[in-house]
């Protein structure tokens, strides 16, 4: 919503368009730090309660911001939406699926994401419609009232009340201890890999351009991500579920740095391989981000864990636009994808370290 929304915000308001990114990076900093306590919640009495009131509070900032009459009321709508975000978004829905589940939840979340993989496919041109017709607030109002009207009766009425009693007590039973400083190995992997995200997110267009791309082909190029995302996902549903996660994950994180040794190569032609590559590698990185803490730790605590591993990348994605906006604009585009390449063979170097526990591959 602020690709589309935050410049006639900003202009409305009389401020830079920074100054509405800055507020939604307050908001996923406050979503991580609520995260953990959030997944405890779920962890205790099942995600179908903290998902239905997601939609209220998601519904409440949504309207905030449509009602907002200046940046002070803008900003606390924004932060209204980062407790929203911190109760609605792919982590609590993992946690919920993993008390639904267990182990055999990797095919959920790898079906969840596989649907939502189409979500700025959808919501972008959705919300300039939206825009076009109604002007921006009419936009918040419109999504405040879609998460009323079909996200609240969604989650209130197919999720179930809580894990079966089977279910619960089988997720306690302890399984084989996790592999040594997994915690720390994974929280360095989401946190690189959700920079290298939030990084492209935010400026994948521009970046195209800068390497040599026209505008036309930057964005045709641009628009490949989501689908290449999709079918990533389609294999991992299929041919990758037979292995481990980890097995996934490592092959996804060098997909980033394929895409930029393209485009730094043949700068505007290779433009349209860098968004595939990097598409793909994002698509399973996201499931991996649900379905390697499970096949790593197990069911029992997933909520709070996956929590307190969410904090330190969710913190690093909230700062990583500026960040490679100031790479970009000081150093050219070479530099800037030096840097994330260099963040992505990291964390795939550090899934090399960790290894399966003993049992061996979880079949979802």
């Amino acid at each position: 919503m602020p690709a589309i929304l935050a410049a006639p915000m900003a202009t409305e308001f009389g401020i830079p368009a920074s100054w509405v990114f800055g507020a939604f990076s307050a908001a996923l900093v406050l979503s991580a730090l609520l995260g953990p306590m959030v997944g405890r919640a779920i962890d205790a009495r099942g995600g179908r309660g903290v998902l239905t009131a997601s939609n209220l509070v998601l519904a409440a900032g949504l309207a905030g911001l449509g009602l907002a009459q200046g940046p002070a009321s803008m900003a606390a709508a924004w932060l209204v939406l980062g407790i929203g975000m911190a109760m609605g978004l792919y982590d609590a829905a993992f946690a919920t699926l993993a008390g639904l589940y267990g182990r055999a939840a990797r095919g959920p979340i790898t079906g969840i994401t596989l649907i939502a993989g189409f979500a700025s496919t959808v919501g972008w041109p959705l919300s300039a419609l939206m825009e076009e017709a109604f002007g921006w607030r009419g936009a918040c109002l419109a999504w405040a009232g879609l998460h009323l009207l079909l996200g609240l009766p969604l989650n209130r009425l197919l999720v179930p009340p809580a894990p079966p009693p089977e279910r619960g007590s089988a997720a306690a039973v302890a399984g084989p201890p996790p592999p040594r400083f997994a915690m720390p190995l994974l929280a360095f992997v989401f946190s690189a890999t959700w920079f290298v995200t939030g990084a492209m997110a935010a400026h994948l267009p521009a970046m195209l351009q800068a390497a040599g791309a026209s505008t036309a082909g930057a964005v045709a190029a641009a628009a490949l991500v989501g689908p290449a995302q999709v079918a990533a996902r389609v294999a991992e549903f299929g041919l990758l579920r037979r292995f481990h996660p980890l097995v996934s994950a490592r092959l996804a994180t060098i997909g980033h740095p394929l895409g930029a040794i393209a485009l730094v190569a043949f700068g505007g032609p290779g433009a349209a391989a860098f968004a595939v590559l990097h598409g793909m590698g994002n698509g399973v990185l996201t499931i991996a981000k649900g379905t390697l803490p499970l096949a790593v730790f197990g069911p029992a605590g997933y909520g709070a864990r996956q929590g307190l591993l969410a904090a330190p990348a969710r913190l690093l994605q909230a700062a990583s636009p500026f960040v490679f906006g100031l790479l970009l604009e000081g150093a050219g585009v070479g530099a800037a994808l030096l840097v994330t390449t260099a963040l992505s063979l990291a964390a795939c170097a550090a899934l090399l370290v960790l290894r399966p526990a003993p049992s061996g591959p979880v079949h979802g």
